[in-house]
């Protein structure tokens, strides 16, 4: 037992004790799920912020970064503060005034049940893939700080995000991304300081002209594009981020915050993408990429300090996989199994949800073992069904055009696309290619919607 784990172990078990002491306010599903919609500007723009900066921005993107030069960072953290910005100005307030429990809500609403449930099968895999990330890189920090392997690490870090999860819901997960957030905020800003305190910031200077290129030399502008596309039109629509928007007290608050949190989520991304790449001059050689900003940190911070800057990473995990399974799980309890019970007390409610909660934790588990990497996961978790979702959402929130089959037809379309063109084929532009083609079908099966009506009202 070193002292850096005795601290991450401590700091865990407060964690925890805050989660289970308010939990204790959770009455109903309402609470359970969106906080009772009376989260205030600050608990908003930090659970935001905490939720989104997560185990891809801290220990992907410095890895990334680390590998591929600035180029292999577009997704994390420039693209995902996009996303963010995006959902403040555009989505937030149209999202906040319909009042809905989770983002399948919108779709029974505008679609129906049926393409409700649909959206609830796109959804989950992604939700479940950011756990799994997070689940994964709990396991680097604990492994970085002891000598276990990273199966155990992984299997210890599973165990105490499903309970955490489990207890709290949305509510206390708000209260304790509040506390994270500053955590965080303090053991990356340390890690900055030591690094220009030491000059070390200079070897930046020394990089090759490609390995600072934001683009990378000889791709094509589909390419770049489609490198955006995917955390900022695929992300857009994750349950995480939709859940606290609707959370917030009003509109404004959930505009301003999430809008806020993205300016903040940008300032304090920079800083394990510019630890990543100064470690390319100034540490070469180091075998694990995912493991470069625990190693970099190790190197500047004494001992109590390093606790401080462990707590943080501890900090944007939990604060990230807490979200993903509350998600996971409440997607599958309130949009599938719970219409089924329509006479189940609040009581039981609640139950429902934190059963799925715990089944969804165990995947997410499974799924963290058999992963090559935190940013593969990510980036599938980003892309996957979620040009389709972004079409439905879009149209269903900002226009009257097409219903259920053209929702269907936009998810048909897009999914196939994608998985053929990821899985089955080389082809270049996948994202791409599914978003216009979910674009495609759901506005030619709006048409052939359309046009019957319009028949029938000339007839009449």
């Amino acid at each position: 037992m070193t002292p850096v784990l005795a601290g991450v172990l401590l700091y865990i078990l407060l964690q925890l004790a805050l989660g289970f002491w308010v939990s204790r306010r959770v009455k109903t599903e309402d609470d359970y799920l969106v906080a009772g919609r009376r989260l205030g500007f600050p608990i908003v723009m930090f659970t935001v912020f905490a939720t989104w900066f997560g185990a891809e921005t801290c220990i992907g993107s410095a890895g990334e970064a680390y590998r591929a030069g600035l180029s292999g960072t577009t997704a994390d953290p420039f693209g995902y503060a996009g996303c963010l910005l995006l959902m403040g100005l555009v989505y937030a307030v149209p999202l906040w005034k319909r009042k809905l429990m989770t983002l399948a809500d919108l779709f029974r609403w505008r679609y129906g049940p049926g393409v409700e449930r649909l959206a609830v099968l796109l959804l989950v895999p992604t939700s479940l893939m950011w756990a799994a990330a997070q689940i994964r890189a709990f396991g680097h920090v604990l492994g970085a700080a002891s000598d276990f392997s990273l199966d155990f690490t992984v299997t210890f870090a599973a165990a105490v995000v499903i309970i955490y999860t489990v207890a709290g819901g949305l509510l206390a997960d708000a209260i304790t991304d509040f506390v994270q957030g500053i955590v965080l905020i303090l053991g990356l800003v340390l890690v900055a300081g030591f690094v220009f305190a030491s000059g070390d910031a200079g070897a930046l200077r020394e990089l090759p002209a490609e390995q600072i290129a934001l683009r990378t030399p000889g791709v094509t502008w589909l390419g770049t594009l489609e490198a955006w596309a995917i955390p900022i039109m695929g992300s857009v629509v994750a349950q995480e981020l939709v859940q606290r928007v609707i959370a917030a007290r009003s509109p404004q608050v959930a505009r301003g915050a999430t809008v806020s949190a993205a300016a903040l989520y940008l300032v304090i991304g920079l800083i394990p993408l510019l630890v990543g790449l100064s470690a390319i001059r100034l540490a070469p050689g180091i075998a694990e990429p995912e493991q470069v900003l625990i190693l970099r940190a190790q190197h500047y911070l004494p001992g109590l300090l390093y606790v401080v800057f462990a707590g943080a990473l501890v900090s944007a995990i939990l604060s990230t996989v807490d979200s993903a399974l509350l998600v996971s799980g409440s997607l599958v309890a309130h949009n599938l199994v719970l219409p089924a019970l329509p006479r189940a007390t609040e009581r039981a409610r609640i139950t429902v949800n934190r059963v799925a909660v715990a089944g969804f934790g165990l995947l997410a588990y499974v799924l963290a073992l058999s992963a090559p990497s935190v940013y593969h996961l990510v980036e599938q978790a980003s892309a996957f069904g979620g040009a389709s979702v972004f079409i439905a959402m879009t149209f269903g929130l900002f226009s009257r055009l097409g219903g259920p089959r053209a929702a269907v037809a936009s998810v048909v379309a897009g999914v196939g696309v994608y998985t053929v063109g990821t899985y089955l084929s080389d082809l270049p532009y996948p994202f791409l290619a599914s978003l216009a083609a979910s674009g495609l079908a759901y506005l030619a099966t709006a048409i052939f919607e359309r046009a019957p009506a319009l028949d029938a009202a000339g007839a009449a």
